[in-house]
């Protein structure tokens, strides 16, 4: 029987949220064209939907999730859209939500990293348990995030349901995009070398693509970066190699450029933000590596997407990232910027590793589906609805 859902986008632009919602809704467009989907978008965000068919709906919204008001706002706005189930994508949901709602948590950062302590992390705490608390139903995208909800916030893990998260399908693809200048066999490495020399990027690197915030580790991949590079600098092949990081926000950690100047690598360290999507699947392919040594993780989308393009990965074995990544990474310590190091130098000076990474990489990605993902939510969604 069709429901009619209301899903609250607002994230879209978020790294990981943001690929969380547009794979769902890729997902959903493909497996039920008889429900009715409507989505709390921003105004500004109203094309970036278009694409979905006639069964979803934009209803608008533009108040951002995190404004304190928005505990009363959101929920007034939600009871005059009536629905069958509400889906809340983060995991700080309004006091006030209507139900029956599901919640997606994507990991607990907020509580572990942002406020480690006194009265903002019980309030947020506060929050997350009231929230997750009346929720008919709690989706962890991975076994370690469903841990977290056990171990910090109470929750029985067989309360939880663990859904994973997926690869854009984009990233499997190797052929030229859209404003492509060129066709035929050679299109893709063409459209490749026309982007890379956009960025003035014509020397072997190494990639670092996420968000900027401090359990992501950076200045330690900065401190490993330089001590790999005194063993480059030996080789003719690779004393040139670089570090490019894109990542969002990096004025407000002043701590990573510090890092850069005192291991004396400003040369040699990039730092670019944002990049179009189209871009940063060009970066993806064209690294030596990629290097993701996160202190923690709730599913980590970024090596998978590395994965899917073929690049080898280096990453944390801490975690979340040995539940994704399985044995198709070479997992490091990512308290130890020795060890990190050592992880780079070995996938970028052993080209038989780095042929076995890409191939298993790659097949550890495909394993990974975002119509598997929306089933099984579509399948929660009914179970709460009441109409499976």
């Amino acid at each position: 029987m069709p429901l009619r859902i209301l899903i609250d986008v607002r994230r879209l632009w978020d790294f990981g949220i943001g690929t969380h919602i547009r794979g769902l809704l890729n997902g959903f467009a493909s497996l039920d064209q008889e429900s009715q989907f409507l989505l709390a978008a921003r105004p500004a965000d109203e094309n970036e939907f278009r694409h979905l068919p006639a069964n979803f709906q934009v209803v608008r919204y533009d108040r951002d999730d995190r404004d304190r008001i928005n505990q009363i706002t959101f929920p007034l706005f939600l009871y005059r859209q009536p629905a069958d189930v509400y889906h809340v994508p983060v995991s700080r949901v309004p006091w006030f939500m209507p139900r029956p709602y599901v919640v997606t948590v994507h990991d607990l950062s907020a509580l572990l990293y942002e406020a480690p302590g006194g009265t903002r992390r019980e309030t947020l705490r506060t929050l997350y348990r009231h929230g997750l608390g009346r929720a008919s139903a709690i989706i962890a995208v991975s076994g370690s995030t469903r841990r977290d909800l056990h171990e910090l916030l109470d929750i029985p893990e067989s309360q939880v349901r663990m859904v994973h998260n997926a690869p854009n399908p984009a990233f499997f693809s190797h052929s030229p995009m859209a404003d492509a200048r060129s066709s035929g066999p050679e299109a893709w490495n063409y459209e490749r070398k026309r982007r890379l020399e956009r960025y003035q990027i014509n020397y072997p690197f190494l990639l670092y693509a996420g968000t900027i915030r401090k359990h992501k580790n950076i200045p330690r991949l900065v401190e490993a970066f330089a001590i790999a590079r005194e063993e480059f600098e030996k080789f003719p092949e690779f004393h040139d190699i670089r570090l490019i990081i894109i990542g969002d926000e990096i004025s407000k950690h002043p701590e990573v450029r510090r890092t850069v100047i005192q291991c004396r690598v400003e040369n040699y360290v990039r730092f670019l933000g944002f990049v179009p999507f189209d871009t940063l699947r060009v970066f993806y392919e064209a690294a030596s590596a990629f290097v993701f040594p996160s202190l923690y993780e709730g599913f980590g989308l970024p090596p998978l997407e590395a994965m899917a393009s073929g690049t080898p990965v280096v990453t944390s074995r801490l975690s979340s990232m040995p539940e994704v990544v399985g044995d198709a990474a070479l997992l490091v310590n990512p308290e130890n910027c020795f060890d990190i190091a050592r992880g780079i130098k070995e996938v970028v000076m052993n080209a038989g590793l780095r042929e076995h990474l890409s191939r298993a990489g790659k097949e550890r990605a495909a394993q990974f589906s975002w119509n598997e993902t929306a089933r099984q939510v579509l399948d929660i969604y009914r179970e709460v609805a009441g109409k499976k």
